[in-house]
């Protein structure tokens, strides 16, 4: 008899696993589409540094730098011909409507940081 419910729990806890990995849907990294989108300069990236936005979808993006290297103290779209001053933990806000499908790149001013704004 307990051998029988050992099977069962095993049995039990493999079809547990088997879901929990290949059948549920994670929502631990997964961010829905919302008008502000704020990302964290700091320890040498942007956090996060990939952003879907949709066609023509008003959207803003708040960068908050705590990184104090010289080299976080601009963020630059270069194909927006936009760039703008991060002071230390203060936010900058920019407000995008970008009517263009396409992957937007933006970086430092030395290209060291590297995010990319997809469009779609």
């Amino acid at each position: 008899m307990i051998t029988l419910l050992v099977n069962v729990a095993g049995i039990a806890l493999i079809c547990l696993i088997i879901w929990w990995f290949w059948f549920s849907r994670s929502h631990a990294n997964t961010i829905k589409i919302v008008n502000l989108i704020e990302i964290r300069v700091k320890d040498g990236i942007y956090q996060p540094s990939n952003i879907e936005a949709k066609i023509n979808h008003p959207i803003t993006l708040r960068f908050i730098r705590d990184d104090a290297s010289p080299c976080a103290e601009t963020v630059v779209f270069h194909s927006l011909n936009i760039s703008k001053q991060l002071p230390l933990h203060q936010p900058v806000d920019f407000s995008l409507n970008i009517k263009k499908a396409g992957v937007y790149e933006f970086t430092c001013q030395m290209g060291m940081y590297r995010g990319k704004l997809t469009v779609n």
